[in-house]
């Protein structure tokens, strides 16, 4: 495969300035710092936490403290936060900020999770569009110099689309770029993302930095994706699952690079290793629950490659490093990439559905009193977007 495109330039968010315009999308027990780490180490990029709740962390429970720790290798601290209530989206912006915990926070407004969509949280929040510009406002307001931005979908469905209405509304408030996953909650990851609408967002948005997000499986995809929509840069969340050097691919592209990384299988088993290696170190030298965290990354690593039933089953309930170290050594280290097998699609796509909101959301654009209460219960450690 080969990519072709002129040189892009830099993508400025507030302060930071990216040489690369890839942002890595959070994504709920993936986006740890292990896994940011060691996308770093292939590529370059803006690389944000996993999703954190904004009520977790003002009330400092240990998960959230440790969600929001980076190593000293990651030099642009992100983090992503999730609220529903600007009081407490406020007060965790103003604790990251006053304790120097971050370079870059993101507000997410695209969680599809039922769970979620039923409080009024999530993807469901910008129908309420008072209720976002204010949460949005206190967050930029709080961040001060640091740069706040948003990640968002659609809308709730086709007829219930919110995108626009709600990039004005955080342009006004003075984010530093907008985040849009070209589907609506009702998609959930299904079917195809419609970088039009991404196009339209761009067309629309002028003075404010829009990067897409959805279907980005390659290079190729991210510069089509630039070059279809104008777009300032992308977003890429399941694309990089077990290929974390999709990163290095992206580099390449945008520096006009005509080739794409195709790795052996050796490579791979490499890559896997490292990744629980740093998993290990994430978790403060728990092997067993790293080896319990990397089980779920087998069949993306291996996605592809021939690697047989059993071993792969052995892979998927490995228990310490020794252990895997005598398991990838049975593998073909010398076998080439296996080409289309292992490109493509990756991780779940669910499948359209109606989504759960509370009964009555949709009858005003205006926050009832009856939701105040769901939504108070809608700060839920789900990821999204």
């Amino acid at each position: 495969m080969s990519i072709s495109t002129a040189s892009a330039p830099a993508l400025r968010i507030g302060s930071l300035e990216l040489d690369v315009p890839v942002v890595l999308a959070p994504m709920a027990g993936i986006t740890n710092t292990a896994f940011r780490r060691l996308c770093q180490e292939y590529g370059a990029g803006l690389y944000v936490s996993e999703m954190i709740t904004s009520r977790a962390l003002v009330e400092r429970t240990p998960e959230s403290m440790r969600l929001i720790s980076h190593h000293e290798s990651e030099t642009t601290r992100s983090i992503q936060l999730y609220g529903v209530d600007p009081k407490t989206v406020r007060e965790a912006v103003t604790m990251l900020v006053a304790e120097d915990r971050a370079d870059h926070i993101d507000l997410n407004f695209g969680c599809p999770v039922p769970k979620v969509t039923r409080r009024g949280g999530g993807a469901a929040l910008p129908w309420k569009l008072d209720l976002f510009r204010s949460i949005v406002e206190n967050a930029v307001d709080a961040a001060g110099d640091i740069p706040l931005t948003i990640k968002m979908r659609k809308g709730i469905d086709a007829d219930h689309l919110t995108y626009i209405e709600a990039a004005k509304a955080a342009q006004g408030a003075g984010v530093a770029s907008i985040a849009l996953h070209a589907r609506t909650a009702a998609e959930f990851y299904s079917g195809t993302a419609d970088w039009s609408a991404i196009a339209r967002l761009k067309e629309t948005i002028t003075d404010t930095p829009v990067l897409g997000n959805g279907d980005i499986w390659s290079a190729a995809d991210a510069i089509r994706m630039v070059e279809e929509t104008g777009c300032d840069g992308v977003v890429v969340g399941r694309g990089c699952l077990g290929r974390p050097w999709l990163f290095g691919d992206l580099a390449a592209a945008f520096s006009g690079a005509p080739t794409t990384f195709e790795p052996g299988l050796g490579f791979v088993a490499t890559a896997f290793k490292r990744h629980a290696e740093l998993l290990t170190e994430f978790f403060g030298g728990d092997e067993d629950r790293a080896c319990r965290d990397i089980r779920k990354h087998v069949a993306w690593y291996f996605k592809g490659y021939a690697v047989g039933g059993d071993l792969r089953a052995s892979l998927a309930s490995v228990r310490s490093l020794v252990e895997l170290d005598d398991l990838l050594a049975l593998l073909d280290h010398d076998q080439p990439y296996p080409g289309v097998g292992a490109e493509g699609q990756r991780g779940r796509a669910g499948s359209p559905k109606s989504p759960t909101l509370p009964q009555g959301w949709l009858d005003s654009r205006e926050l009832q009193e009856t939701h105040r209460a769901e939504l108070s219960d809608a700060e839920l450690h789900h990821s999204g977007g």
